[in-house]
């Protein structure tokens, strides 16, 4: 028997459009983020590919991404589960920082080691600071020992695989089909736990905004074969897209 996953990276973001760390920060889609959403339902009805039951996190983008794909395909009566588990990396205190404030705020090197690194996290906001996650509704009833104040790629993969061992996993063995409409960082640390990437090798993965990720998992839900869902050509494009995102340099032009 093989098992139905598909990720999904939220379209782009309002900050995503401003080049600014959005992390924790509940922004909405940008009208291009809306259409990439459109276009991912699209894709996946045209495939086939029907979800039976859909994971998201806590933050508006992946939610309203989730949505306007169910409703493409004309699907809005799937269950949809949400946990902060599958939020973005919480970034700190550059959070609403685009990448020139960042390197004039803390410098290049370190910028880079924030940013390209797996288990380094950005500097923490302070407890009182009011972009603290505890201050919130939407986690009031999670121990404030959980919420972080910031966190490293592999801080994200430790508190997203909980989720799946406990929450997606069942749903697969269920027969279900799953997507999981999230974001790059929580999506790359579920991508390294299938793929059995390195941790220099997940630093480096880009994964697209609104493109469908498909994998097809065996009977011990390890990859059999993995395809994102649409054209070659945009897919590459729309990788090299996040790629140059995260190139301080190219972010700042000359």
């Amino acid at each position: 028997m093989t098992y139905t996953l598909v990720l999904l990276r939220h379209g782009e973001s309002t900050w995503n459009a401003a080049n600014r760390f959005t992390g924790w920060v509940d922004v909405p889609l940008s009208e291009q983020g809306l259409r990439e959403a459109r276009e991912a339902g699209m894709a996946l009805r045209d495939a086939g590919l029907r979800p039976d039951v859909v994971h998201t996190s806590l933050l508006i983008r992946a939610i309203q991404t989730a949505d306007i794909a169910l409703q493409e395909m004309e699907m809005l009566w799937v269950p949809v589960r949400r946990s902060w588990r599958l939020n973005e990396r919480h970034y700190g205190a550059l959070q609403g920082l685009n990448k020139r404030e960042m390197a004039e705020k803390f410098g290049d090197p370190q910028v880079l080691l924030w940013r390209r690194s797996y288990a380094t996290p950005p500097p923490p906001l302070a407890d009182e600071d009011s972009g603290h996650p505890r201050h919130e509704a939407r986690y009031r009833d999670l121990p404030p020992d959980v919420l972080p104040a910031t966190e490293s790629l592999k801080d994200v993969v430790q508190r997203m695989l909980p989720y799946w061992q406990d929450e997606i996993v069942p749903d697969l063995r269920a027969g279900k089909c799953v997507l999981v409409s999230a974001h790059g960082n929580s999506l790359r640390a579920l991508v390294k736990h299938l793929d059995g990437l390195t941790e220099d090798a997940v630093v480096e993965l880009n994964i697209p905004t609104g493109i469908p990720l498909v994998y097809e998992l065996d009977e011990e839900l390890k990859p059999s074969r993995s395809w994102y869902v649409g054209d070659p050509a945009l897919v590459a494009a729309k990788t090299e897209a996040v790629a140059q995102q995260a190139d301080i340099e190219a972010a700042e032009g000359p």
